[in-house]
């Protein structure tokens, strides 16, 4: 697909610097750019590469003033990460979708397939389940008896959905999660051995979630596990049993949450943040990567760092001391040998 500058510039509400006719035909980032290509500068770190790019046309913000000749078409916008995110998803609802359902498809008598569906290759839908119109299930994905899919939701190759799970309208899953596998109950009998407590619930996943590749999230106990409207999990995460996410809250790669924890809505956690069982986190938390938290946050819009975490702030003065730390042992160990020599005087 080809457009103008001045094509752009209309959708973005944005204002041109340079040739609106120039045309454009790819995306690039600005370090990497080249003729035809469309970048963005949203970073001031990246501010060098603008005079040296050889994309043709770069989405910069309206605040943004040069500090030497741009050879390339700006258009001004608002926000231009923002603005380079629309035409991402201009570009993505162009490309042409799959429908259809494969001959390899498996699909049970009891089910049923909304219109406009595409079941790839190999794919198996259980007994009674529901598939909402306009769905794209890719090949390899298994949904497991009675689950309910919403209309225009995205399964990846090699998804497992198991029985009684729910997804609602607009979510993404992405290729190799889990959703409903069994969560980690299990009563000790003795020093050695454990008995299976049988995991009985499932799990909801409500509109426009998206999860990342190999995500598992358990199923729950009794209940549900619950993953609320517009929740981003990136990949390698693992949540819990009877764990609920809060609306709109996004959780960076390798994030692990335990059993029966309660997150609130509008939260961020960074990579490897670890969240130990039963805990309540409140809105708006944000979390650091690599944060411990052993126990409940309780007050809203907190920011805390380390493991166990901390208020931010005091984090931040906590490792200007561990920095000097060494110097701190050295200086002990002099005070100590002063001390002797005093004493034994």
């Amino acid at each position: 697909m080809e457009f103008t500058a001045e094509a752009i510039a209309g959708f973005l509400n944005g204002q041109i610097e340079g040739d609106p006719q120039v045309k454009v035909n790819n995306i690039a980032k600005i370090e990497e750019g080249f003729s035809g290509a469309l970048s963005f500068l949203a970073n001031p770190k990246y501010e060098h590469y603008i005079y040296t790019t050889r994309s043709s046309v770069v989405l910069v913000n309206k605040t943004f003033v040069p500090a030497a000749k741009v050879e390339a078409t700006l258009i001004r916008v608002d926000n231009a990460y923002e603005a380079f995110a629309s035409l991402l998803r201009l570009v993505d609802q162009a490309r042409p979708r799959k429908k259809g359902i494969h001959p390899s498809a498996v699909i049970e008598p009891t089910a049923k397939v909304g219109t406009g569906a595409y079941i790839g290759a190999y794919a198996y839908v259980g007994e009674n389940c529901i598939i909402g119109d306009n769905c794209s299930v890719y090949p390899h994905v298994y949904i497991g008896d009675n689950c309910r899919i919403g209309n225009n939701c995205i399964l990846y190759p090699g998804v497992k959905i198991y029985h009684e799970c729910v997804l609602g309208e607009g979510c993404t899953v992405h290729a190799g999660s889990v959703i409903g596998s069994d969560g980690f109950g299990f009563a000790p009998q003795s020093e050695t051995e454990f008995m299976k407590i049988p995991q009985l619930g499932n799990v909801i996943l409500e509109d426009h979630v998206e999860i990342g590749a190999n995500v598992a999230i358990d199923r729950a106990t009794m209940g549900s596990t619950i993953i609320r409207r517009g929740v981003k999990l990136d990949n390698l995460i693992q949540v819990g049993h009877n764990v609920e996410i809060g609306e709109n809250t996004v959780m960076a790669g390798q994030t692990g949450i335990a059993g029966s924890t309660k997150v609130g809505k509008n939260c961020m956690f960074a990579g490897q943040v670890g969240i130990a069982g039963h805990l309540k986190i409140a809105d708006g938390t944000k979390l650091g990567a690599q944060a411990g938290i052993p126990g409940d946050v309780k007050n809203d819009n907190s920011i805390l760092l380390g493991s166990p975490a901390i208020d931010h702030k005091d984090f931040l003065r906590s490792s200007v001391v561990f920095r000097k730390l060494p110097e701190l042992k050295t200086r002990l160990d002099n005070l100590e040998k002063e001390f002797k020599a005093l004493k034994n005087k």
